[in-house]
């Protein structure tokens, strides 16, 4: 989730972003929508998919089970994460700027652990429904928080903490 934000959407995109798959006016109404309801609407499809179009099941009974492992530590990055973000005093939300940067705890193996917490929760459910469908909503979801949430947070990030998020950023992935 956001590590810092900015109050404007329309400040800008970064340059590094590329040309994405968004213009700039179809960006701003989507990060007006806080990434929670993202998780949810992809969790719902992943549902649908899987009763309507499930196509090859690749994980079958026990095997699929596995996908507890997945879930259960996107939930806890999830909860480490906003437990920091409370602990340092500055907001999770995307738009609003964020009064620190963090580098500790699970910041330190992922600059977006909450998005990272959220792709994990999805690869969870997809294991645990076996079939192949659920895993398109997992990719799809992943390129876009990446494109659309974690490139405009990055660039608010690099213009907010200058130097100590470059060398932040030298030091942990973005995703892991």
């Amino acid at each position: 989730m956001i590590i810092a934000g900015g109050n404007r959407v329309n400040a800008g995109w970064p340059s590094k972003a590329g040309p994405g798959f968004l213009n700039r006016m179809e960006k701003t109404k989507a990060i007006k929508i806080i990434p929670p309801i993202y998780l949810f609407s992809a969790v719902t499809i992943m549902v649908f998919l899987h009763f309507l179009l499930p196509g090859t099941k690749v994980l079958a009974l026990p095997w699929n089970l596995l996908g507890v492992i997945p879930l259960a530590f996107g939930i806890i990055i999830n909860f480490s994460a906003d437990k920091s973000f409370k602990k340092n005093e500055t907001t999770v939300k995307p738009l609003e700027k964020s009064a620190k940067l963090i580098t500790r705890g699970v910041f330190k193996i992922s600059r977006h652990p909450m998005y990272l917490g959220f792709v994990l929760i999805l690869l969870g459910i997809a294991m645990l429904m076996g079939s192949f469908t659920p895993y398109t909503v997992v990719l799809a979801f992943g390129i876009f928080m990446d494109m659309v949430f974690i490139r405009y947070e990055e660039k608010k990030l690099e213009d907010t903490f200058g130097e100590a998020w470059l060398q932040y950023r030298k030091k942990t992935g973005r995703w892991v």
